[in-house]
């Protein structure tokens, strides 16, 4: 996979760059930019170039169609401010555009092409709308890892028509993740949340092979207190994962990797309650769990200090209530800590797990953090992504 950094021939070469600006919008503003922030060194790059740059990207899912409230015209005027230049949004039917229709004005650099999920060529991997939105530029530039995992035209299609590379922060992405399952320093340890068990269990197998040490938390940890014979209340849980647990137990001992689960637990007889600390043969019927207890927090703890590599991709409770966001900020706390001694090679990764490092700050205290999501998760799983298999 080629990177743009290998690239010696950028310099004034139109550039169809792919990035993932599908950021939070509400009432068309923009309420968190960390998706735009990062892929601003690689745009300071081309522009650097002296290159005109056509950008492709999508906000929401139109299927189609064109939906006026998922317009990329915020996010261009975000990018507007962030770079200091005047970014022109195409809104003519691309597949009416022909390069000659692009840069009429000598002093243009950057263009934004609208919504490229307008369009249903685009999630129907139509190799026709592929080669035309290729014909617009002499390069094309993947920064969308968060789009990889997705066999669509504009991340699967296009590099069969034009030189293709990697941008800076979609190598990180990939450095970062071989780091935590091929190239790996050991100890290694996995803290894994979240509320169900079944959409991470084919990751929890998969890292079983590569990772020492996983520990697992949040409302997917209720299941396997109840499997080992515990009250969990009116907990969040799963139904019909028993089997899912024996499977992770009985692997993990084949594998020689120790599974960890909470030691204690806070409750609340409701989302809105005041935190109780319980030992597991305490909970009662009507309580839900809703965070990790002290005892648990300090087997974290001792587990990250005492590893190389630390991977956490899910919080520890209902960060959302600060009563319950205990477990989730030591976590935070301790992986930062560790990071900034040297001691750890920390990679986060996952939504609400990037909310949790942002309410506390925390955000620039790790090697690296990922907002990739699905494309995060099925590359720990094992799988061949789209994207990479066609930069490769």
């Amino acid at each position: 996979m080629k990177n743009i950094q290998d690239n010696h021939e950028l310099y004034q070469k139109k550039i169809l760059l792919r990035l993932d600006l599908n950021v939070p919008l509400e009432n068309k503003k923009i309420t968190d930019s960390t998706r735009i922030d990062k892929i601003i060194p690689t745009l300071n790059l081309l522009l650097k170039n002296n290159a005109k740059i056509i950008i492709l990207s999508h906000v929401g899912r139109p299927k189609g169609k064109i939906v006026n409230k998922l317009s990329l015209k915020p996010i261009c005027e975000d990018l507007n401010k962030k770079l200091n230049i005047n970014i022109k949004l195409i809104t003519k039917n691309l597949k009416l555009i022909n390069s000659t229709d692009l840069f009429d004005n000598t002093n243009e650099k950057v263009l934004m092409l609208e919504n490229i999920r307008f369009y249903k060529e685009e999630e129907e991997n139509d190799g026709l709308f592929a080669k035309h939105l290729s014909s617009l530029a002499d390069i094309y530039v993947n920064e969308a890892f968060s789009c990889s995992h997705r066999a669509h035209s504009s991340v699967n299609k296009i590099p069969k028509f034009l030189p293709s590379y990697c941008g800076l922060q979609f190598n990180l992405e990939v450095n970062a993740l071989k780091k935590i399952t091929s190239k790996i320093k050991r100890p290694i340890t996995c803290i894994i949340g979240g509320s169900k068990i079944s959409t991470k269990i084919n990751v929890i197998k998969n890292l079983v092979s590569k990772f020492d040490n996983i520990i697992i938390v949040g409302g997917m940890a209720n299941n396997i207190l109840r499997y080992k014979g515990f009250e969990i209340g009116i907990s969040i849980k799963e139904k019909n994962c028993d089997k899912l647990v024996e499977d992770i137990f009985i692997l993990s001992e084949k594998e020689n990797c120790k599974i960890f689960y909470p030691l204690d637990v806070v409750t609340g007889n409701n989302l809105n309650d005041s935190p109780k600390i319980k030992e597991l043969n305490n909970i009662s019927k009507n309580e839900m769990i809703l965070d990790i207890g002290p005892k648990t927090i300090k087997m974290v703890k001792d587990t990250i200090q005492s590893s190389s590599t630390v991977l956490w991709n899910g919080p520890a409770g209902y960060f959302e209530n600060y009563n319950f966001a205990t477990g989730s900020y030591e976590i935070a706390k301790e992986i930062s800590k560790e990071t900034k001694k040297g001691k750890i090679y920390s990679v986060i990764g996952g939504g609400d797990t990037v909310s949790v490092i942002n309410k506390i700050k925390l955000f620039n205290n790790y090697n690296f953090v990922s907002t990739a999501g699905g494309a995060f998760l099925e590359y720990l799983e094992g799988k061949e992504l789209p994207g990479i298999k066609a930069l490769n």
